[in-house]
Formats: structure tokens, C-alpha cells, sequence
């Protein structure tokens, strides 16, 4: 990848950091071989076993995580069941304070709402030193900082390709969280994708952009598809070239050297069919389009934040 794109944030000394690889300018690449911050852990508490929760789990254990050295809280007896038949090592308890003691990390992993009494439940156990790493959106660093007094808290906003391994999150440092918080933070969420550093205030837009983004390429897929029906494909092809063609497409965009926008020339021939189409799609105002549902996303993300 020759340059850095997307939702990346700046870094302690200035860099741009996403997942394990340090952005230091157009080419200049850093990376960092092992996720050594990992090793160093030897307990993990996760309060919540949804999808989100259940990836996190197999990401850990793929990543060589000692599954004796996790514990999930989760309430709904059904979901243990599930957790306790995927992850038989890992300890699954239907408290939050069971699950925490001597936990050097703790993910935060249930509803938002269910944010308050899940951390009231843990925190007359928890270390004194844990992390707590939040993922449920729109629960401020204020308000995660209030509930485990002291405590070093990293907020993250994932999205919903991490339960295939292909998330993309960024993370927000408390302020008593420093290097190695954010470090550990990264190293857990990268199992699952990438990971980028940046200030809370912009995560109202990470959360616009990326937790919702993959609602965008699902309506373009559908739209896709649609369209390849009424123009006379069956809709099994359809649907399947469509998906092609957007996973060709990304990997393209994440492993080649260029931009989207020198791919796009790439594929577009003066006076050739993909010009005709684009000209099409600007006459609809469809890039316009795409920053006015960036922009929304943000703001409803920003009302929910305060309420």
C-alpha cells in the first residue's frame, strides 16, 4: 500500500497509525512484525457474547491467545451455551464480576444501554490498573471514566466486518490511558482488521463513515444487482457477479499501489460504456449523495452521543 487511506488518525509523535503499520508520509512504511503487546496479557475479560463479542473471541484464539486466559460475561443462558460449544477453554459466566477478577483487560461488548449496570457489576472487583476497552457505540470516555474510576479506558468504534476478520476501528484514548493502553487496545482489535488512532471527537465521523459505511456497499450491491436483473441477467448471476466485483475491487484498492481515483480513470475509456455509466451516476449527484449520508450519520451519531 503506498499511501495511507481511509479514516486513519494521528498518532503520539505524528505519524498516522492503522492496525500494526505506521504511515510516516506518501511512501515511508513502518511495521511492526509481532503483536507483542499481546503475549504480555494474561487475562481478558469480554462483557457481552454477541457477534461482535464471539469474533473478538475466535480472532484471539486464531492470533494464539490462550483461551484459559479468557473469560466472557454474557446473560442470555442460550448465548453461553453457543460460546461454551465454539470456545470450550475459554471461561463463559453469567456475571460481569465473576468474569473480571484479576482481568488485566476488560472489553466492553454489550448494548449501549446495558453499559451502566454492566460496568456497576465489575467494578468492585476490577483491578485497579485493568484497561477497559469499550466497542459499544456512542458511550462517551466520560461517561465509561465515571463508572471505573482510575481506570485507564480506551473507546473504539468497530464495524460490522469484523465478525469476518475485515473490520475496520478506531480507538480514542482516556486520560489515563497512555502508549501501552493504546497499544493493547490496537493489538486486540487488529485480530479482527484494521485499526486506527484518533481523537474522541472524531469518532461521531468514524461512526458515520466506517460503522455505517458497510450499509452504503450493501445498497450499492443491492442496487447492483437490481440492475443487472433489469438489464436481463438472471438474479442468482446477478447477485454473484456483483459480489465479485466488489470484493475484486477492494482488494484492488487495498493492495495495489493506487487510489480509488486512479482506478476509476483505469477502468474508464474516453467515450467507452463505464464513461457513459458514470456520466449517469454524477447527473444523479451520486458522490453528493455519499457525503450527505456521511454527513447525517454524523450527526445522529453526535445526538445520540449527548443523549
Amino acid at each position: 500500500m503506498g499511501e495511507a487511506r481511509g479514516a486513519g488518525g494521528a498518532g503520539p509523535f505524528g505519524e498516522v497509525r492503522i492496525g500494526f503499520q505506521w504511515f510516516l508520509g506518501p511512501t515511508r512504511v513502518r511495521r511492526q512484525v509481532e503483536p507483542t503487546t499481546l503475549r504480555a496479557v494474561t487475562t481478558l475479560a469480554l462483557l457481552g457474547g454477541g457477534k461482535m463479542g464471539e469474533a473478538l473471541l475466535g480472532g484471539l484464539i486464531d492470533g494464539g491467545w490462550d483461551p484459559e486466559g479468557l473469560a466472557v460475561a454474557e446473560v442470555v443462558a442460550e448465548r453461553r451455551h453457543a460460546i461454551e460449544g465454539r470456545f470450550a477453554k475459554v471461561r463463559v459466566v453469567p456475571s460481569p464480576a465473576w468474569a473480571v477478577a484479576e482481568a488485566e483487560i476488560v472489553v466492553v461488548a454489550v448494548k449501549p444501554g446495558d453499559v451502566p449496570a454492566a460496568l456497576e457489576a465489575a467494578e468492585p472487583v476490577l483491578e485497579p490498573g485493568a484497561l477497559v476497552l469499550s466497542i459499544a457505540a456512542g458511550v462517551t470516555i466520560a461517561t465509561l471514566e465515571a463508572l471505573v474510576p482510575g481506570r485507564p479506558v480506551v473507546r473504539a468504534m468497530p464495524n460490522m466486518p469484523a465478525v469476518v476478520g475485515r473490520g475496520a476501528a478506531a480507538i480514542a484514548a482516556g486520560q489515563h490511558a497512555g502508549e501501552e493502553h493504546l497499544a493493547r487496545a490496537e493489538g486486540i482489535l487488529a485480530v479482527v482488521g484494521t485499526v486506527a488512532r484518533v481523537p474522541e471527537k472524531l469518532l461521531d465521523a468514524v461512526t458515520g463513515r466506517s460503522a455505517s459505511g458497510p450499509a452504503y456497499v450493501f445498497l450499492v450491491a443491492e442496487s447492483l444487482t437490481e440492475a443487472g436483473v433489469h438489464a436481463g441477467l438472471p438474479r442468482a448471476v446477478s447477485q454473484a457477479l456483483v459480489t465479485q466485483t466488489l470484493l475484486g475491487s477492494a482488494t484492488l484498492l487495498a493492495e495495489g499501489p493506487d487510489g480509488p481515483e486512479a482506478l476509476r480513470a483505469a477502468v474508464t475509456s474516453p467515450g467507452g460504456t463505464t464513461a457513459a455509466g458514470l456520466a449517469a451516476l454524477e447527473a444523479r449527484a451520486v458522490r453528493a449523495a455519499f457525503l450527505e449520508a456521511v454527513a447525517a450519520a454524523t450527526a445522529r451519531s453526535k445526538e445520540l452521543g449527548q443523549s
